[in-house]
């Protein structure tokens, strides 16, 4: 259902790769800003975010590996991958320096 959703979004509504990614990274934005900002379900917003990660991954991946005649970035598979990997190492780096900045700052006591 996910995937039918992007490529619905992509395809028939109009809004090309991108729009949909877009319009989807939105609605996941407007969930995060929902566990900050409000006092709805956490357990109900994960599952919302969760079954927004299907269509969002269709269309952005669709919107990075399609050509630009399509109306895509035309990065193939490899370069996809390539960028999500990159994406992922500094989320990593950034989660262990901050971690490490914490620990720094507050060291537990071995009492």
């Amino acid at each position: 259902m996910g995937t039918a959703l992007g490529d619905f979004l992509a395809d028939t509504s109009g809004l090309g790769f991108a729009g949909g990614a877009l319009l989807i990274g939105s609605l996941l934005a407007m969930v995060l800003a929902a566990h900050y900002f409000t006092k709805v379900s956490g357990v109900m917003l994960f599952w919302i975010a969760f079954v927004l990660t299907r269509p969002f991954g269709a269309t952005l991946g669709d919107f990075m590996t399609k050509s630009h005649a399509k109306g895509g970035l035309d990065f193939g598979t490899i370069g996809s991958s390539i960028v999500l990997l990159s994406i992922l190492v500094v989320c990593i780096i950034f989660t262990t320096l901050k971690q490490r900045r914490l620990t720094l700052v507050t060291p537990y006591n071995d009492e």
